[in-house]
């Protein structure tokens, strides 16, 4: 299998425009006409992953955290990065990193981290907006069908967990057809009058190209008349950190010591002790770096924010209406490896794939 194929298939499942503006997600590195003899996940690129993925004969390393994340001017032997890079060519490895985009998914970092803490009816904490669009269109009524079943082919019309959504009414559309035209009705010259249906669907602006190219060789028209409209709505399925529920409600120091357990953390940094008693039925996470969303678990309602990175004055925003519980950056992120792993045995590769024996963060608890 040539590295190319395996790109293509981790991009159709990690959707690379999900991720920030900040980000690098994406091939970073490499050839991809070449052939795959093996694939290392790991949450960093490490030296000692490098090496471990020489030794295992794994010529494509996928990443959570990108390698080359700001701007890269040199590649020199001068630093880590550098040295790295210049390894990883003159072997003939490649790197491939999900990154935001994979925390944003639904069922990326924070899906898996909710799942082994035995969350349920889990919802996007902070939904992904700006990325949503209502396409209009106008159809002669015996054709409407057939178009409206091109869209939802194409993905548009999806809302939630809904699919095959339009509104449609009828009415009359008037043209008149220039010269050099060749009109589907009417003549040219003449004004004309045509009953047709409007058709409204929703989609997210990254299907747009393949919706239209479908909706133009569905039409009828020579020029259909053809409306693309940004609007409001989050993208609910798609967006910043999750928020469940625990099966029953638990005692905070009784779910602390689970998420000790489950994550393998010697300790975890909590906000106010006084709060230590306190009741636990409502769950956000966010793994990585979280502290911009307190105040998204505060609004709904969370009895307790497990994230990571955060700052000593972040605690104190937490006020008496939620626990904040810092449970490490590499820690809260550990599960994508599986996930990822998990994602690319369902392309039934016939290479060895396997997680990072060498990648355990950049810190230890002592």
């Amino acid at each position: 299998m040539k590295t190319r194929e395996i790109i293509d298939y981790l991009n159709s499942r990690f959707i690379p425009v999900y991720q920030e503006s900040y980000d690098n997600s994406g091939f970073l590195i490499g050839d991809l006409d070449r052939e795959l003899s093996g694939i290392l996940v790991t949450i960093d690129v490490t030296p000692q992953v490098v090496d471990e993925a020489i030794e295992k004969h794994c010529n494509l390393i996928v990443s959570h955290h990108p390698l080359i994340f700001g701007g890269l001017k040199r590649i020199t032997s001068g630093n880590a990065t550098g040295r790295m890079v210049m390894k990883l060519i003159s072997e003939g490895l490649s790197v491939y990193s999900a990154h935001t985009n994979l925390d944003n998914l639904r069922e990326g970092v924070n899906g898996i981290l909710a799942e082994k803490l035995g969350l349920t009816d889990c919802s996007i904490l902070r939904p992904l907006e700006g990325v949503l669009r209502k396409l209009v269109t106008y159809v002669p009524l015996q054709h409407a069908e057939k178009v409206r079943q091109a869209l939802f082919a194409a993905g548009a019309g999806g809302i939630g967990g809904y699919d095959c959504c339009s509104y449609n009414s009828d009415g009359h559309g008037t043209f008149r057809a220039g010269d050099g035209t060749h009109p589907f009705c009417g003549e040219i010259g003449e004004i004309h009058t045509e009953d047709e249906t409007r058709i409204e669907v929703i989609y997210e602006q990254r299907m747009e190209s393949a919706i239209l190219s479908k909706l133009r060789k569905a039409h009828p028209y020579e020029e259909p008349a053809i409306d693309c409209i940004p609007i409001a709505n989050p993208l609910n399925t798609v967006g910043a950190g999750m928020i469940g529920k625990l099966a029953q409600p638990v005692d905070a120091g009784i779910f602390l010591a689970t998420v000790k357990e489950t994550l393998g953390l010697p300790t975890i940094r909590v906000s106010s002790p006084h709060n230590s008693k306190k009741v636990i039925k409502t769950v956000a996470i966010c793994g990585g770096s979280g502290s911009f969303l307190i105040g998204d678990a505060k609004r709904a309602n969370a009895d307790i924010y497990l994230t990571a990175d955060l700052k000593y004055h972040d605690f104190q925003t937490a006020e008496n209406d939620i626990i904040l519980a810092d449970i490490g950056h590499y820690e809260s992120e550990q599960f994508a490896k599986e996930l990822i792993l998990r994602t690319i045995l369902e392309k039934k590769c016939n290479f060895a794939c396997q997680i990072s024996a060498a990648d355990k963060g950049y810190f230890i608890y002592i």
